[in-house]
């Protein structure tokens, strides 16, 4: 059996296959299933910045101020009562804390720099093991130039850094103009991984009633191809964690990250289509492929085909481009 096991945040992990950020992490019995199926970490779902605030929001209107709502005060629950999304993200950590044997690692969901110092303090002291930072921005004011989002990045990440002692991996989103150098300097600020990538949810339009509606788009394989081309890209220039996420559905998926060198391997949309079996299915499935190929570790093929191995990782890239345009075979029958 060759040995599966790999680092992730600085955290010693039985193997690369880690559940992202779903609503699995809401249910301790789904994430027990995921431990059971093999899980050697799990992500909770994100705590978001908006409801942090609109429960203060609501606090401050129906429970400091009850006076001006006369008779109706009457009826709102006494302050010591009142359970906010904070609280119950907090019971969640010491609940899966109390439940799993697996790292569990918070996640944060933001971009404002007020408020995230506490929240990242209450989640180390209730005892997560990481934090992933989910910094979500967007630019959509042509008066912003990007070295002023990156730098907000930045920012949010000394912040956090200043008052936890725990890791912490940004979640990035593929929409920087020079990725490998952004991601030095948050290694620079103190990020101890990056997660590769973000996958937003886009707004659609019904062309029946006109109307923008929010879907969410589950991921296919053809999503993981952006993720490993990165993590190809950036694996020897940097010395912190690279978690691939993104379009990981099966060992085959995984194996392509590993072998572009990523440290650990993400799963959520399989998860949510198929359960914990997709995620048992593709840790069999890379022992097997390891096993038959003499792999005897994770350590020994991750980053095999990584792009520092070339000797312009750029220009290698390019060159892959201009050779998949030129290899198009239209379909049988299909004339231009």
């Amino acid at each position: 059996m060759p040995d599966l096991s790999t680092t992730y945040l600085g955290l010693p992990l039985k193997n690369p296959l880690v559940p992202s950020s779903t609503p699995l992490g809401r249910d301790p019995d789904a994430a027990l299933h995921l431990e059971d199926a093999g899980a050697a970490a799990i992500v909770m779902h994100s705590l978001f910045e908006e409801d942090v605030r609109n429960d203060e929001a609501m606090m401050e209107r129906f429970l400091l101020h009850p006076d001006a709502f006369g008779e109706a005060a009457g009826h709102l629950p006494a302050a010591p009562d009142y359970r906010s999304r904070l609280d119950g993200y907090l019971e969640q950590i010491h609940v899966l804390k109390s439940r799993l044997g697996i790292p569990v690692v918070a996640s944060l969901n933001g971009s404002s720099l007020t408020g995230w110092v506490e929240l990242g303090r209450e989640m180390q002291q209730a005892g997560a093991d990481a934090l992933e930072l989910n910094a979500w921005f967007v630019a959509g004011d042509p008066k912003v130039c990007g070295e002023a989002v990156e730098d907000h990045y930045l920012s949010l990440l000394r912040e956090l850094k200043m008052v936890v002692d725990l890791p912490v991996c940004m979640k990035l989103s593929p929409f920087f103009s020079s990725l490998p150098h952004f991601v030095r300097q948050a290694e620079s600020c103190g990020a101890a991984g990056v997660s590769l990538f973000n996958r937003f949810f886009q707004p659609d339009i019904d062309l029946a009633t006109l109307d923008v509606v929010d879907r969410a788009q589950l991921s296919t394989s053809a999503d993981s191809l952006l993720t490993m081309r990165w993590i190809a890209m950036l694996r020897g220039s940097v010395g912190l964690t690279l978690a691939a996420t993104g379009g990981v559905h099966t060992a085959h998926d995984a194996l392509k990250m590993l072998l572009a060198g990523a440290d650990v391997v993400h799963m959520a949309s399989a998860l949510l289509l198929r359960g914990p079996q997709a995620l048992r299915d593709a840790l069999d499935g890379i022992a097997a492929w390891m096993e038959a190929r003499e792999y005897e570790s994770v350590a020994q093929l991750k980053g095999s085909l990584a792009g520092h191995r070339q000797r312009d990782p750029a220009a290698f890239a390019r060159t892959a481009y201009l050779n998949a345009l030129d290899s198009f075979t239209p379909p049988p029958g299909v004339r231009y």
